[in-house]
């Protein structure tokens, strides 16, 4: 049976529950039999019945008592069912989460994970497609981590291990980024990915040790002269791109995956310019003032002689409910074809 990005994620929630029982998951809807709207926390509470908390509709007050759980000494995970409603949890994690440290002279530790599926291409409508991350990366205090579909020796488990070492290991909050399609995406291994070299490298500082880059490139091409750069759900959508770009069109590329959005590293990301020349990067979030801007800009100033850069992202649009209009706007496989035989 094909595992999915879905089981490794409730496998390793199970496996921070049984590890730690200062582990404590909150969140709308999330008993069992139902076990969240998209099954993440599937079995939880059947588990871990006196540590698994079905809450109210109040994001806001759901992230202050997680908050005052992490002050006293207990790690929460709280699922917040739509990644649009983020917003509502705006003022605690702008104003009080990300700031505790500071402000109490670094005395305490934050562990507390809140973890939320974004994106579209599900016919959702304007305010349950978003994909809004962009909105908290560069708050100081509070790193916002996005899961791959790839299980490799060399790192672990992408998704489901990545979220486990962050909940048991983690001592400050992390806003965990999924992705409704991802959830269905098998996990890909060493022989799925056999086309692909495939590098893994770490920051140099430790904290980054949970956070792995991947660099895939096609086995046997010649020297690349183009990279991209992606993560989440639109990291296995530039992965087929790199493909098809190889075997139709004799374009080959590095690809950069990282899966630690803020704080940001961008010398995998760099390092591989430099060798190419040029950078596309590739996000699901509008494309005004988002992710690939800031990629475009720290990589410019870093190599100003870089011979071209462009960003792929979404429309800046809500996101329609109508599937065909859905489809325009949002960033498709296409999309990045052209955009990446234009700059080649």
């Amino acid at each position: 049976m094909t595992r999915t990005v879905l089981d490794s994620l409730n496998t390793a929630i199970l496996s921070a529950l049984k590890q730690d029982e200062r582990v404590l998951l909150l969140g709308e809807d999330i008993l069992d039999p139902y076990g969240g709207a998209f099954k993440v926390t599937k079995g939880c509470s059947t588990a871990y019945p006196d540590r698994v908390l079905t809450t109210p509709i109040s994001e806001a007050g759901l992230g202050g008592v997680c908050a005052g759980m992490a002050l006293r000494g207990l790690k929460p995970v709280l699922e917040i069912m739509f990644g649009d409603f983020v917003t509502l949890l705006a003022d605690q994690i702008v104003n009080h989460i990300s700031k505790f440290r500071w402000m109490y002279n670094d005395s305490v530790d934050l562990p507390l994970v809140i973890r939320t599926p974004m994106g579209g291409r599900r016919g959702y409508g304007p305010t349950h497609s978003q994909t809004l991350e962009k909105l908290y990366l560069g708050m100081p205090g509070l790193t916002i981590a996005a899961p791959l579909n790839i299980t490799l020796p060399q790192c672990g488990d992408c998704a489901g291990g990545l979220l486990e070492r962050i909940i048991v290991e983690g001592n400050s909050p992390t806003l965990f980024i999924e992705n409704k399609l991802q959830y269905l995406m098998p996990m890909l291994g060493v022989k799925e990915l056999s086309d692909l070299d495939v590098k893994v490298s770490y920051s140099s500082d430790d904290v980054w040790k949970r956070f792995p880059y991947l660099s895939l490139s096609v086995n046997g091409a010649p020297a690349a002269s183009l990279t991209l750069t992606a993560y989440g759900y639109m990291a296995d959508m530039a992965r087929q791109v790199q493909l098809k770009l190889a075997y139709e069109s004799e374009i080959f590329t590095e690809l950069v995956l990282p899966t630690c959005l803020s704080p940001f590293d961008v010398a995998p990301i760099a390092a591989s310019a430099e060798r190419t020349g040029r950078l596309l990067t590739i996000e699901e979030g509008t494309r005004a003032l988002g992710w690939g801007a800031e990629v475009l800009a720290q990589v410019n100033e870093r190599l100003p002689g870089l011979k071209n850069s462009a960003r792929v992202a979404a429309l800046d649009l809500p996101v329609p409910a109508a599937p065909a209009l859905e489809q325009v706007v949002l960033p498709q496989v296409e999309d990045i074809i052209a955009a990446a035989k234009k700059m080649v």
